[in-house]
């Protein structure tokens, strides 16, 4: 699977069947091409004029299914960010 198809997909969060977003970037490690994690945009502030509040950084021991629209992840929020 390429990159590009990834970013094709939108990611659901399992855990609170939440829509994260379509994924924005893949983490990898250069060393051994592994890939670490998939990184979703969050929601923008002030309807995207401002940049972004947050993004998700989902290891990717946490993605449970890779299917041909979606990824299904198991994602818990940082504890800092709750609420936010």
């Amino acid at each position: 699977m390429r990159i590009c198809e990834l970013k094709q997909k939108e990611v659901i969060n399992v855990t609170d069947c939440r829509r994260l977003g379509f994924v924005g970037d893949v983490d990898f490690d250069i060393c051994t091409g592994r890939m670490l994690a998939i990184i979703v945009p969050g929601p923008g502030c002030l309807w995207g004029f401002l940049g972004r509040e947050k993004e998700y950084v989902i290891p990717f021991g946490d993605i449970c299914q890779i299917g041909e629209d979606i990824i299904l992840v198991k994602y818990q929020e940082p504890c800092g960010d709750a609420g936010s």
